[in-house]
C-alpha cells in the first residue's frame, strides 16, 4: 500500500463475492487479513480488527453487528471503510459504532463480479469522506495503482443518483427474469445488449438487491414514479385510435 497512507496490514471482513475481488486486487500491494465466519482457515476477528485499514465488506444488514464485534479492539489512527450497495445508512451506522479515533470513508465501487472479470482498471469508485483526512491519499492509490476512476460524493447524493441508476437496474432484472426464458433465434441488438445487462446483476445476492431497494432512502420515491410514468404509458396504449384512416 502506499506509503502516504501509512497502511503496513489489511482487515477484511467479508470473503463472499465482491471480498474475492477486493482480495485479488490488493494482496500485492499490502498483507492482507481475512475474517469470515463461513470460510474455513480465516483469521480471528480481533487480528482483521488490529489491521491499520479495515474493510467491511459485509452487507449493510449486519454492519452495525460487525462494528461491535470489533469495536473492542481498536486502536487510535485506524481507517474503517466499507464498500456497501447504499451510503447513507453505512454512514450513519459507522458513525455512531465507530469510536471518534478512527478514521471513517464510505466507498462504492461501481462494478461486481461479471462486470470487473476482466479487471478493475477504468471502472468507477465513488469515495464519501466521513471522518478524517485519510481518503485524499487513497484517492491517489486508487487512481495510481487500480487506475480507477474515483469520483468524490456526498453520501446523499451518491443515494440519489443510484436509486435510479441500481435501484431501476435491479428491479426491471428482477421482473425480466421471471419472463425467461427469452428468444435465441430471433432476438435484436437492442434485446442482446438487454439480456448483457441482465446477467451482470444476475449473480448478485439477495442481500445486496434489499440493501438497493430497501436501505436507499430514495429508492421508493424513483419507484413510485416509474410506475406512475408505467400506468400513464399503459393508457396511451389503451386510448382509441386517433388517427384518421387513409380512406377518411
Amino acid at each position: 500500500m502506499s506509503n502516504s497512507l501509512k497502511i503496513n496490514s489489511i482487515g477484511l471482513l467479508g470473503f463472499g463475492a465482491f471480498g474475492r475481488i477486493i482480495h485479488h486486487h490488493i494482496k500485492d500491494f499490502c498483507p492482507v487479513q481475512v475474517h469470515d465466519p463461513h470460510v474455513e482457515g480465516s483469521c480471528d476477528i480481533k487480528t482483521v480488527a488490529r489491521c491499520d485499514l479495515i474493510i467491511l465488506a459485509v452487507p449493510v444488514q449486519q454492519m452495525a453487528h460487525t462494528i461491535l464485534q470489533i469495536k473492542p479492539f481498536l486502536r487510535p489512527g485506524q481507517i474503517v471503510l466499507d464498500v456497501g450497495s447504499v451510503k447513507i445508512k453505512p454512514v450513519e451506522v459507522m458513525t455512531q459504532h465507530l469510536p471518534e479515533f478512527v478514521e471513517i470513508i464510505a466507498t462504492h465501487p461501481l462494478f461486481g463480479p461479471q462486470s470487473a472479470k476482466d479487471g478493475v482498471a477504468g471502472h468507477k469508485m465513488v469515495l464519501c469522506p466521513v471522518r478524517g483526512e485519510s481518503w485524499k491519499a487513497l484517492t491517489v492509490f486508487l487512481k495510481r495503482k487500480l487506475t480507477l476512476n474515483v469520483i468524490v460524493q456526498s453520501a446523499d447524493q451518491h443515494d440519489r443518483d443510484m436509486a435510479l441508476v441500481q435501484g431501476m437496474t435491479h428491479m426491471v432484472a428482477q421482473i425480466l427474469h421471471r419472463l425467461e426464458p427469452f428468444p435465441t433465434e430471433l432476438t435484436t441488438p437492442s434485446f442482446d445488449l438487454m439480456c448483457q445487462a441482465l446477467e451482470m446483476v444476475r449473480d448478485d445476492s439477495a442481500n445486496v438487491f434489499q440493501a438497493i431497494e430497501r436501505d436507499n432512502p430514495h429508492a421508493k420515491t424513483v419507484r413510485l414514479q416509474f410506475f406512475e410514468m408505467t400506468k400513464a404509458v399503459l393508457a396511451e396504449i389503451d386510448q382509441p385510435d386517433q388517427t384518421r384512416s387513409l380512406a377518411g
